[in-house]
C-alpha cells in the first residue's frame, strides 16, 4: 500500500539561526525506523552482514537528516544501492524494509517499490523503450525501483538489443532526479561485477553495495520451521530429521534458490500430506493430524531418489 507523503528535511529559513542541538533519542523515536529494523529481523533467518549494513546505512541517514536540520549539510546522499546474490537470499525483501527506512526518514516521498526485469524496461523494436523505461521510472518516483537480474539490460553480443538505451536513461534519471528516486540493481554477484565493468556509469553512481549471502544449512531449517509455523504445521520429529537430509541433498542439485527451493519444498511436501490424510476417508482426523508433517511426507521426493534429472519434488 502506498503511504502518505512525507517532507524531506528542511534547512533553517535565511535568516534563522541554525538548530545547534538535537535530543538524539527523540529524533530516533520521531522517525520510527525501529519498527522496520525489528520487522526485518522477525521476516528474515541469518542475513546478519546485510543487517548489520541495513542498520549502518539507517543510522548514516539519520545523522544526515540531523546535520540537515543542523544546517551543516551541502548535498543530498547519493542513495542508489546494489545488492548481489543468488535467488532467494532476501533481496527483495531488504529492498522492501530499505524503502521504508529511506521513508521514514524523509529521504524518499512515498516509500512504495516498483519491482521489475529487463522485459519490463526494454522494448522490442526501435523507439518502444523510451517510452516503456519512463513510464517505469515515472511510476517509482518518489519511492524505490528495484531491478533484478540488472545484468540482463546489456547484451553487447546482439547489435540490434535495445537495452542499451533503457540504460543511458536510467543513468541520467539516477543523477539528475537522485532526490525523488533510489534504485536498487540486484542479481548474482559475477554477473554484476561484468555489468558495471561494461558500466562505469552505474558503478559510480552506486553509493552502497550489499552482498547477501547463501543461507547455511541450520538456517534453512530454521526458515523452514518458521514457515510452517506461519501456516500451523509442524514437523514430527522424525520428519525434522528427514528435511536436514533433503536440504543436504537438495543443496547440491541444480537451479537451488536458497529460502525459496525451501518454500517450494514445503507446498510439495503439504500435498503430499494432503493426499496420505484423504486416502483414509473413514478416519477421523484431530487437529494434530491436520498439522503434522511425517516423515514419509518429506521422503517422498525425488530428491532423494535422483529423479527427474535430480528435478526437486
Amino acid at each position: 500500500m502506498t503511504q502518505a507523503p512525507q517532507q524531506q528535511p528542511k534547512r533553517d529559513a535565511p535568516g534563522e539561526p541554525p538548530i545547534s542541538s538535537i535530543d538524539l533519542r527523540k529524533e530516533f523515536d520521531a522517525v520510527a525506523i525501529a519498527p522496520v529494523l525489528e520487522q526485518l529481523d522477525g521476516e528474515l533467518i541469518g542475513l546478519v552482514p546485510v543487517k548489520t549494513r541495513i542498520r549502518e546505512i539507517a543510522s548514516l541517514l539519520l545523522v544526515e537528516r540531523i546535520r540537515q536540520k543542523m544546517a551543516l549539510a551541502t548535498t543530498f546522499p547519493t542513495l542508489h544501492m546494489s545488492f548481489t546474490g543468488n535467488p532467494g537470499t532476501g533481496k527483495t525483501t531488504v529492498a522492501m524494509r530499505m524503502a521504508g527506512i529511506l521513508h521514514k526518514l524523509g529521504f524518499v516521498r512515498r516509500g512504495h517499490v516498483i519491482n521489475v526485469t529487463r522485459d519490463d524496461l526494454v522494448g522490442q523494436y526501435i523507439g518502444h523503450t523510451a517510452p516503456k523505461t519512463k513510464e517505469i521510472l515515472k511510476k517509482a518516483m518518489g519511492g524505490v525501483l528495484f531491478i533484478d537480474e540488472a545484468y540482463y539490460l546489456y547484451r553487447p553480443e546482439n547489435e540490434r538489443d535495445y537495452g542499451q538505451e533503457s540504460i543511458e536513461i536510467l543513468l541520467q534519471i539516477m543523477e539528475s532526479q537522485r532526490e525523488d528516486l533510489v534504485v536498487i540493481l540486484a542479481g548474482y554477484g559475477e554477473r554484476m561485477e561484468k555489468f558495471f565493468q561494461s558500466n562505469p556509469g552505474f558503478r559510480s553512481r552506486i553509493a552502497h553495495h550489499i552482498d547477501f549471502p547463501d543461507y547455511s544449512d541450520p538456517e534453512l531449517l530454521a526458515i523452514a520451521e518458521l514457515m510452517l509455523q506461519e501456516q500451523n504445521y509442524r514437523f514430527s520429529p522424525e520428519a525434522r530429521d528427514a528435511f536436514v537430509r533433503y536440504i543436504a541433498v537438495r543443496k547440491t542439485q541444480p537451479l537451488f534458490s536458497n529460502a525459496r527451493s525451501i518454500r517450494n519444498a514445503l507446498d510439495r511436501i503439504r500435498l503430499r500430506q494432503a493426499n496420505r490424510l484423504v486416502s483414509d476417508l473413514d478416519r477421523v482426523l484431530t487437529g494434530d493430524d491436520v498439522m503434522s508433517i511425517e516423515a514419509g511426507d518429506v521422503l517422498a521426493s525425488r530428491v532423494f531418489s535422483g529423479g527427474a534429472n535430480g528435478k526437486a519434488t
